[in-house]
Formats: C-alpha cells, sequence, structure tokens
C-alpha cells in the first residue's frame, strides 16, 4: 500500500485501481487493516475504477468528525481528469440535475425536477489541452454517484477509458484521480493538506513535460 501518512487517528493513502473503497472482502479497510492493523473506517468512497488519494480513520470519534467536516464542506477534495476533446471554456462550471437509476447502476442527467432527482454542481478548470484531449481539474460541489464521470459526458467531454458513460473505445484504464484532499485533522486541530500525481501511462503520460 502507498501510504502518504498514519498516524493513532486516520491514515491517507493512494487507493489503487479497481479496489473497492468501502469494507468488503479485498476492499481498502481490509487491506490497511492487514498493513497496519487495528480498525479502520471509510468515511467517504471512491469508485472501484477510480484510484487516488483517500482518508480513512482509525477510530470512531475521528470516522465522526471527519463525516461533519464532509457534511458542512469544509472537506476538500479535487480530482484530475483526461477528457475527449477540447474544453470550449479554460474554466467553468456543471450545474445539472442527475437522476440515479440503481437497477442500472447508472446517473442520467435530466431536465426534469422529480423524485430522487438531485442537483449535481462542479467546477473545473482546464490544465491543457492537445486539441485531442485536455487535462483538467475538478472541483466537487456535491457527491453524486459517478457525477464527474456522468456530467462530463454529457456535456460532450467523456472520460477517456470510460466503459458506461458516452464510452468513444479507448484502451486504457478510467482517467480519474483522487489528487487532492485537504481537512482538519479530527484530534489535532491541524489542518493537513495532501497531494499526489496520477499515473505515469497512458492517457497522463501525455502531459507530463507540461
Amino acid at each position: 500500500m502507498d501510504i502518504r501518512y498514519a498516524d493513532e487517528h486516520i491514515v491517507v493513502c493512494i487507493k489503487p485501481e479497481n479496489v473497492l473503497s468501502t469494507d468488503e472482502e479485498g476492499g481498502l479497510p481490509g487491506l490497511l487493516c492487514a498493513e497496519l492493523g487495528g480498525e479502520i473506517r471509510t468515511v467517504h468512497r471512491l469508485d472501484r475504477m477510480v484510484s487516488g488519494l483517500m482518508v480513512l480513520c482509525r477510530s470512531k470519534a475521528a470516522a465522526t468528525a471527519l463525516t461533519r467536516q464532509i457534511m458542512d464542506k469544509s472537506f476538500h477534495k479535487a480530482y484530475l481528469a483526461v477528457v475527449h476533446g477540447e474544453m470550449e471554456q479554460p474554466s467553468g462550471s456543471y450545474r445539472d440535475l442527475m437522476l440515479r437509476d440503481k437497477r442500472e447502476c447508472k446517473s442520467y442527467v435530466t431536465d426534469t425536477p422529480g423524485k430522487g432527482v438531485q442537483e449535481a454542481l462542479l467546477d473545473y478548470r482546464c490544465l491543457a489541452s492537445d486539441g485531442e484531449k485536455s487535462l483538467v481539474r475538478i472541483l466537487l460541489h456535491t457527491g453524486r454517484t459517478h457525477q464527474i464521470r456522468c456530467q462530463f459526458a454529457h456535456h460532450g467531454h467523456s472520460l477517456y477509458g470510460e466503459k458506461k458513460y458516452d464510452p468513444q473505445g479507448d484502451s486504457c484504464s478510467l482517467a480519474l484521480f483522487s489528487a487532492e484532499l485537504g481537512f482538519t485533522h479530527p484530534l489535532t486541530g491541524e489542518y493537513l493538506r495532501f497531494e499526489a500525481a496520477p499515473p505515469a501511462q497512458y492517457p497522463w503520460n501525455s502531459f507530463q513535460n507540461l
């Protein structure tokens, strides 16, 4: 495991691709428990195919405090993604209504308010583009299931490696990475910030010199 920080209250690590972030067989809590011992609790999630920074808690008190930060939006989390095409604007926001279909395990953007429909809001900034693909930094303001993947596909910029939302037949892993975390330590009160770089593989390496 790639552990970036650990004490008796929390652990910050890089979740590998294709590992569940929840406490199921083969999930991240179990992997960390095998390495560190003790109790490991998940307080936020990443999709199975998404890798990157996560913080997990080693006590109930720490989990309660961090969950409170997530709920009051003082918990900072930002992503990097490689998307198809060139962004129309160097930065902007996507504000949509989204509906989750649990039977299909898929989310949809809709124009119609109704039962189960929730607002989805994110900000993006284009960091680089070669005309065919763009590297974007994404700040989520809401945490809807598959939000980044669904919204970018809806707006004509599906992620590289996407298999569910507007797939383009890319022969690579999903190009979505949890790159930044910032939060107040649940026991000491110190503000902690972590950054990590995505793997040096296609399509990320298209921008490695920028």
